[in-house]
């Protein structure tokens, strides 16, 4: 491995993660330009969005727009992903969440392992949270129950899709309002959680918007049930080598369900 000599990250900082299952990374993940391409090819995406679709929405975007694969395989977020996963590395998924200013849903508390269940042999996705805008608590930032990521199983209710991102959410009773911390992010910066972290954020009542981009890694151990010719998820492996026989798809080359 070719450490970044920027890279600030320490052994306390994974025994952190670990213990608590979230990290915050005071420090700006890429270099001022290369971020500032990242903001403008957002802008770009936000601008074309189709009528009637929400910013919230901006799923897997690198499967219609591989030019994120600069990013999402680039070796100052890969260095940084390796030091608390180790260096075989698969990239799993990615989301822009953009909360417009005045009406940014809110996202109701969940563990992504609940959301993607069966399709992983085990629940070990870190998810890299780079904040495009300031991160704040008057915008929406992320929040999570820390210490609530040995179980990521909860029970879950149904809520209102109008207002949520989400249309469930996890019981309240289950949801410790006592170890809740709100991760503020200056733009450039990230933080990062467990996929079986409690976590979740309150809507955009703000002037300023507020998008985070999401770029989820996991093991390259981790076995992946839903890839095949007809998958409708495709895997892309970063770095290292495959250690679970699973089947990969092209960086740079525009995914859909059923083509490779």
């Amino acid at each position: 491995m070719s450490i970044s000599h920027s890279l600030h990250v320490i052994a306390e900082d994974v025994q952190f993660y670990r213990d608590h299952g979230y990290f915050v990374y005071q420090y700006p993940l890429f270099p001022a330009e290369k971020f500032q391409r990242l903001q403008s090819f957002f802008a770009g995406l936000l601008a074309d969005l189709p009528a009637g679709k929400r910013p919230e929405a901006m799923d897997v975007p690198h499967f219609a727009h591989p030019e994120l694969f600069e990013w999402l395989l680039a070796d100052e977020v890969l260095d940084f992903v390796e030091a608390f996963i180790g260096p075989d590395i698969v990239l799993w998924s990615s989301h822009f969440i953009s909360k417009p200013p005045g009406d940014g849903k809110r996202v109701p508390w969940h563990e992504d392992s609940a959301y993607w269940n069966e399709r992983l042999s085990e629940h070990e996705v870190l998810t890299v949270w780079l904040a495009i805008d300031d991160s704040t608590r008057e915008n929406g930032c992320m929040r999570v129950v820390a210490d609530s990521h040995r179980h990521g199983f909860s029970d879950y209710v149904e809520v209102d899709h109008n207002t949520h991102v989400f249309g469930r959410e996890i019981v309240a009773e289950q949801v410790d309002q006592s170890r809740v911390v709100d991760l503020e992010l200056r733009e450039g910066q990230c933080h990062i959680h467990h996929s079986k972290m409690i976590h979740g954020s309150n809507p955009n009542t703000s002037a300023k918007r507020r998008c985070g981009y999401t770029m989820r890694y996991m093991p390259a151990t981790v076995k992946v049930r839903s890839t095949g010719p007809h998958a409708a998820h495709a895997v892309y492996l970063a770095r290292g080598r495959d250690r679970a026989g699973n089947e990969y798809g092209e960086p740079w080359v525009p995914f859909a369900p059923g083509i490779r």
